[in-house]
């Protein structure tokens, strides 16, 4: 008789990435080839969907949602076992996509990130910082309202890391960090994938625990997918 399949002979799982800025492609790739080598990885890139929603005035509108809705069939129809969106700005179209795909695990970029802030945030409020601004509008509503949230704009960085300066955006965002740590801050966020690469500088500059989407993200869906594996 031969023995039930082991989790180590299992298919590797098919996990689609779908990015709005080609800055988020490099940070979530390299973190799961080193942590989870084993899962096979999509990336499916729309580098107008921010710009579009920045200049339109229109907010997540129907439009916008149909896209998403569109990016994600694209990928089940691919073999995706579970989607995970990386730009922060679009929630309410990524909560709309995990609805119509319950079977599935569907993360938003900033969901596992938000528990884990959630869990560390009775050492004192936790400060957001992102480098798009729409960010700031669409995010800070998505914590629990027991969350003390105090937020930020790292103006520049992101005009930065466009002209390829990764140093000063970089450290755009750990001043940022030390100032939230000055006015009172005992856990940093880094709201957007794109800033990942910054974890270091502000773990240097704040001298606090600093979350990222990324790690955060990476490490929920691992679970998830354990939880339903036979």
């Amino acid at each position: 008789m031969s023995a039930s399949p082991s989790a180590a002979t299992r298919p590797a799982p098919r996990i689609a990435l779908i990015h709005a800025l080609s800055h988020s492609v490099e940070p979530i790739n390299a973190f799961m080839a080193e942590q989870w080598p084993e899962a096979t990885r999509m990336n499916l890139l729309d580098d107008s969907l921010s710009a579009d929603l920045a200049r339109s005035g229109r907010g997540l509108d129907a439009a916008m949602h149909k896209r998403f809705a569109d990016l994600a069939d694209y990928a089940l129809g691919s073999g995706a076992e579970a989607i995970l969106f990386t730009c922060s700005a679009f929630g309410p179209c990524i909560e709309a996509v995990a609805q119509r795909h319950p079977h599935i695990p569907v993360l938003k970029p900033n969901q596992a990130m938000i528990a884990d802030a959630e869990a560390s945030q009775a050492a004192g409020p936790v400060g957001l910082i992102a480098t798009f601004g729409p960010t700031l509008a669409s995010m800070p509503p998505e914590f629990p309202a027991r969350v003390a949230l105090r937020c930020a704009l790292a103006e520049g960085a992101l005009d930065a890391l466009n002209r390829g300066d990764v140093d000063l955006h970089d450290e755009i965002i750990a001043d940022s960090a030390r100032r939230l740590i000055d006015d009172g801050c005992a856990t940093i966020a880094l709201a957007q994938f794109s800033m990942a690469r910054a974890h270091d500088a502000c773990v240097r500059a704040a001298g606090a625990p600093v979350l990222t989407t990324v790690h955060s993200a990476v490490h929920e869906l691992k679970r998830r997918l354990a939880q339903q594996a036979p």
